[in-house]
């Protein structure tokens, strides 16, 4: 498909800048969301780039995901005349904080276990042999009696007399 250099250009730089883009899958829509293009053109370009490799798509629900791989980098960076300092945003390593994450206990925090000694169960499993609080009584037998689900079997039913 024919698009026009401006367009494509601001195609490329969009995917440049953020390494990642997100069409959805209407081919009738004026405007693409974050690009001033059409989206048909967007869809169309990626679909270029993803055949040379340049981009990994991903279809879900209607959207187009796509995602620059590293060839598809170089091929920018040459193709806008960028220097290899400039790399997209998600290829930018956040700095991490040394806090540790919410919500962990103390002993985690100081690599201990989280409950106590392996061998501490005597809470759990009585060897006392006790009966549990409103349980069935000892002698209850459940039977099983036939039947079909939860209703009682149908009644046979009487074959015709022979006339």
């Amino acid at each position: 498909m024919l698009i026009p250099k401006a367009d494509r250009k601001k195609i490329h730089e969009y995917l440049f800048r953020e390494g990642v883009l997100v069409a959805k899958k209407d081919f009738t829509l004026p405007k693409h969301t974050e690009i001033d293009v059409k989206n048909l053109y967007v869809i169309k370009a990626c679909q270029s780039l993803t055949s040379r490799g340049y981009l990994k798509t991903q279809f879900s629900w209607q959207y187009y995901y796509y995602t620059l791989t590293p060839e598809g980098l170089d091929y920018l960076r040459e193709w806008l005349h960028l220097p290899a300092e400039i790399v997209p945003q998600t290829h930018i390593k956040q700095q991490r904080s040394h806090a540790p994450p919410r919500g962990m206990l103390d002993d985690q925090k100081r690599g201990g276990p989280r409950g106590g000694p392996r061998g501490d169960r005597e809470g759990y499993r009585r060897r006392d042999g006790g009966e549990k609080e409103g349980g069935a009584p000892g002698e209850f037998q459940p039977q099983f009696r036939g039947g079909f689900g939860r209703g009682r079997a149908p009644a046979a039913v009487p074959a015709a007399a022979p006339q």
